[in-house]
């Protein structure tokens, strides 16, 4: 009787222990109260400008916050070694940074599924002989340290054991590509995507052998203790799959950049004399007394080709391309109605320059509002205060637009209250608007004087400029 006793008593241990391990598995994962998403800085990754935030992997992460219903805390690192480090150490919970699949990743990581493809490619300047092959270089490779190109070379030295490159650790993708375009390093290994938006502002890269084709590119996840996270993940991403949202962000970041091209003077002088007839009036009147009609023209062109239905790859509309929520700030209810866009850029920019300090003098505020109109006016602020901590003039703009491309170096902007911006990219801006209104002055000036100024000279002002990069905001 008191083995028996024993024996049931030992079952029910046995039997309430496993139902006890059973009840544990079943617990679901804690509950995230904040999205918490590490990224690097890049126009295809996460950037800001003056009309908010924009990304492929910020879009996807406001996505995913809103999916968990929780907040979400962007922060950006400066290099990669940074932001992996601190996803070992459980700083954040996923990275969101344009990060390629790779079997040393998949070690130390876990990878969510796939977002976008990507190509490694070879890049060169224009001028260099065309590699044929990666053992016939005539020059050095610089390449990312802890990036995937690295790993791609480590493969390759093994079938050609001469084949050598450098790592930085100080510069990213983008940064390279323009060593590459002013002829300080040889060659660079970047991802297609990086190429062709950067191909837009740096004619003069070319590109060379792909080393590695349709390459993932995933979220990045803890190796441990990310399970809950993980299924939460595929879920969202099943359904974002099924409504079309990653096609999209696709076609937002990368379609249109296959399509660029330049524009030359000769279309700007037919643009001049078809299109801006019907505009003009609207340009004069709403520049008003203090705003020069053709500076204001010139951003238009700049902005959409005096397109009223212009719609560019991250949502701004319009002939003067304005954000919805600009849009709605300024009091424009319809942003493809040519007067009421008009009207809203001429008022945004009157709210531009009169943010500008006092110190800026009246000849320049234009060019710095434009600025600002591109990158927003915190990042004019960093600029201006790196340019007085290298001596040079905050409120002269041929000293600014030296500083500007210099918020895209690690080196200065994470020395910045407001970090990254593209500021190159505001340079090109503004000098193209810049010129744009040169042109108009000229072709003003000679309709006031019709005898002077016969057609033959038309043919010859399409050869006074270079042909013109389209804005990033650019419709194409």
């Amino acid at each position: 009787m008191i083995r028996f006793l024993w024996v049931m008593l030992s079952v029910f241990v046995l039997t309430a222990c496993q139902q006890a391990a059973v009840d544990e598995s079943e617990i679901p994962p804690k509950k995230i109260t904040e999205l918490r998403v590490g990224t690097l800085y890049g126009p295809q990754i996460f950037m800001t400008s003056g009309q908010g935030n924009s990304g492929f992997d910020y879009d996807m992460a406001v996505l995913f916050a809103e999916y968990l219903d929780v907040p979400l805390k962007i922060q950006p690192f400066t290099n990669r070694a940074e932001l992996f480090d601190a996803l070992r150490r459980n700083e954040i919970d996923i990275i969101a940074a344009g990060i390629t699949d790779t079997p040393a990743r998949r070690e130390q990581f876990r990878l969510g599924p796939p977002l976008y493809h990507v190509n490694q490619i070879l890049v060169y300047r224009e001028g260099k002989p065309i590699p044929k092959d990666i053992s016939q270089l005539k020059g050095k490779i610089t390449v990312m340290a802890e990036s995937s190109f690295v790993e791609t070379l480590t493969q390759l030295q093994k079938r050609y054991p001469s084949l050598a490159w450098e790592q930085v650790t100080d510069k990213d993708s983008d940064e390279l590509l323009a060593m590459i375009a002013n002829k300080e390093i040889d060659y660079t290994i970047v991802d297609s995507s990086s190429l062709q938006i950067n191909r837009r502002y740096m004619p003069e890269l070319r590109s060379g052998l792909v080393l590695e084709e349709r390459q993932n590119v995933v979220w990045l996840l803890p190796a441990n203790d990310s399970d809950g996270l993980m299924s939460q993940l595929l879920a969202f991403w099943h359904q974002e799959r099924l409504v079309g949202t990653l096609e999209h962000l696709n076609e937002k970041y990368f379609g249109h950049v296959k399509r660029f091209d330049y524009i030359d003077t000769r279309a700007f002088l037919r643009a001049i004399e078809t299109v801006l007839p019907r505009y003009r009036p609207l340009f004069e009147t709403h520049a008003g007394t203090d705003l020069d009609w053709r500076k204001l023209a010139a951003t238009s062109y700049q902005e959409s080709h005096w397109n009223p239905n212009a719609r560019s790859p991250t949502g701004v509309r319009g002939m003067m391309m304005l954000t919805e929520p600009t849009a709605k700030e300024i009091g424009i209810t319809n942003r493809l109605d040519p007067e009421q866009s008009i009207r809203g850029g001429a008022a945004y920019l009157r709210d531009m320059i009169k943010r500008l300090p006092e110190s800026v003098p009246e000849t320049e505020r234009m060019w710095f509002a434009l600025a600002s109109y591109n990158i927003g006016y915190a990042h004019l602020e960093d600029a201006r205060k790196l340019a007085q901590s290298m001596e040079l003039n905050p409120n002269a703009w041929r000293d600014l637009k030296k500083v500007l491309p210099l918020l895209q170096k690690r080196k200065y902007y994470q020395k910045t209250r407001y970090g990254y911006a593209r500021g190159s990219e505001a340079v090109h801006y503004v000098d193209s608007i810049r010129r744009y209104y040169d042109t108009l002055v000229w072709v003003d000036n000679q309709s006031k004087m019709p005898d002077e100024a016969p057609s033959e000279l038309q043919d010859e002002a399409a050869v006074i400029l270079p042909p013109l990069p389209l804005s990033p905001s650019q419709p194409k």
